[in-house]
């Protein structure tokens, strides 16, 4: 018999891309996607699995009690990957009410309905659900920012900056807490900023690119030497993957593209393949801008992956010139220049 698993967000950008990925490996899963189709959430990112009878759709909230139980009895459950999230920076320092309900009322909401339907009581589990698992994907935002020098590691003390990153600690909290407390078999991945096919226009590296495209000033914060580690999205999913399946209950796993760029670096990269690419009459780089830097904005993220490299086998098959190829490549097809 095929096990369910509920995915969270699948129609976001994590989800999308690891949706595919996962019924294209495993055919032994069933996977139902919730999504409430915020602006975030786009159907058309999931076009290659409309027709897979192992893959179904649900509009709602991971904040809706009484749908997500009635997902759980009536599929039985047997596995959560949990996406969805309020995820972009300025947007929570606009509105930190919707990332607080979201991120942090939803998980719970979740991990209790998984609680009520997969054990009779802490560290008792009903028979059918022995091996049912709750993986939170988080981010190494929660780890608040670094100086020149270092890394963060799972044991890095939690220091967010910015209401999002402060929500997605709290539900990385919870989640520990159902884990310590009820024995439930949770397992944390925190990754680096993704990038690749079918994130949405909003973020840094799609900003980039369609603005040039366009014509239109490149924005970057404040001198543009904050320094983020670049993971590519397939490579994420894949380490995701390992974790569901492999990782130890209970446990934190640092995902990190070892790519550590300045904002400045990444876009002149991307007006440079661009020039190549999809020539124009100025070189792209004209357009870069430089505007008032983000209300706490971290200086640099960098994560320790050695973790996951050594107890699990996982490695980035990627690097930045590889992964930003591939990902000009497919913005350039989608905005038809």
């Amino acid at each position: 018999m095929k096990k369910t698993i509920l995915i969270t967000g699948g129609a976001g950008f994590i989800g999308s891309n690891f949706v595919p990925y996962f019924l294209d490996k495993y055919s032994q899963y069933k996977i139902i996607n919730l999504d409430l189709l915020t602006y975030a959430g786009d159907l058309s990112n999931l076009i290659e699995c409309k027709e897979n009878n192992r893959y179904s759709f649900i509009a709602g909230d991971i904040c809706d009690k009484e749908l997500v139980r009635s997902i759980f009895l009536e599929n039985e459950i047997h596995g959560v990957i949990h996406f969805a999230a309020e995820s972009h920076v300025d947007n929570s320092i606009k509105t930190p009410d919707l990332f607080i309900k979201t991120n942090i009322i939803g998980t719970f909401n979740l991990l209790n309905t998984a609680y009520n339907t997969w054990m009779k009581k802490p560290n008792i589990f009903n028979a059918e659900y022995k091996d049912s698992i709750f993986h939170h994907i988080s981010t190494d935002e929660v780890y608040g920012s670094l100086s020149d020098t270092g890394l963060f590691k799972e044991d890095t003390p939690y220091a967010p900056n910015s209401p999002y990153s402060a929500a997605k600690a709290s539900s990385d909290m919870i989640v520990r807490s159902y884990h310590e407390t009820y024995g439930m078999n949770t397992v944390i991945t925190n990754c680096s900023n993704n990038y690749g096919p079918k994130q949405h226009v909003e973020k840094l590296i799609p900003t980039i690119i369609s603005n040039a495209l366009s014509g239109k000033k490149i924005p970057i914060y404040g001198d543009g030497k904050n320094i983020r580690d670049w993971l590519y999205v397939l490579d994420h999913c894949k380490g995701i993957d390992l974790v569901y399946h492999n990782g130890r209950k209970g446990n934190v796993y640092n995902i990190g593209g070892k790519n550590e760029k300045t904002n400045l670096d990444v876009v002149k990269k991307i007006c440079s393949i661009l020039d190549n690419k999809v020539p124009a009459k100025y070189p792209y780089s004209d357009l870069i801008t430089f505007v008032e830097d983000r209300a706490g904005h971290d200086r640099r993220y960098a994560i320790d992956a050695s973790k996951i490299e050594k107890e699990l086998g996982w490695k980035a098959e990627e690097n930045f010139h590889s992964g930003i190829e591939k990902t000009v490549d497919w913005y350039i097809k989608k905005l038809n220049y």
